[in-house]
């Protein structure tokens, strides 16, 4: 498994009438931890790019259990609790506040795909490689079973990534 943490400070732009952070800004807070836990790996989402490859959000999710609030010092996890399968990969995170209190869950599954067509390919080896002392070999090797209404790998790209 894979952790990585990062911390943000909520600035009064990202909150609502009511003094909480507005619900919109989780997905950019999830953004900047998926970032820079590849950064730390020493994975470039530009050199990604450069080569061809992105990564589009297929799937998130957000459950709020307390509320941010205007300069809150949150604390991001990311955590991969597994290796990416095939063209997916499923980031799940954790907000927390100063007095540690869990704040926000969520999770983004992420899909590799060739920027030229929008069509899903295999995970980079590049990027394999650098996860690989966070999980067995035995992991990356073996099948995952799909989770109920996961993407099928000759699904058509949906419309917004297509070129």
């Amino acid at each position: 498994m894979y952790t990585s943490d990062i911390q943000i400070r909520v600035r009064y732009a990202e909150t609502d009438q009511m003094g909480y952070v507005y619900h919109g800004n989780y997905a950019a807070y999830f953004e900047v931890a998926r970032t820079e836990a590849f950064r730390k790996l020493g994975i470039s989402y530009k050199e990604l790019e450069a080569d061809g490859v992105g990564m589009p959000v297929g799937e998130l999710r957000t459950r709020f259990r307390r509320p941010a609030r205007y300069d809150d010092l949150l604390t991001v996890r990311l955590l991969l609790r597994q290796p990416p399968e095939g063209a997916r990969v499923l980031f799940e995170y954790e907000i927390y506040n100063e007095a540690g209190q869990l704040l926000t869950e969520g999770h983004t599954l992420m899909v590799f795909v060739a920027t030229s067509t929008g069509r899903p390919v295999p995970m980079p080896t590049n990027i394999q490689e650098r996860l690989l002392p966070y999980f067995s070999e035995d992991e990356f090797d073996s099948p995952v079973l799909p989770t109920p209404g996961a993407i099928p790998p000759d699904a058509p790209a949906p419309a917004a990534f297509s070129k």
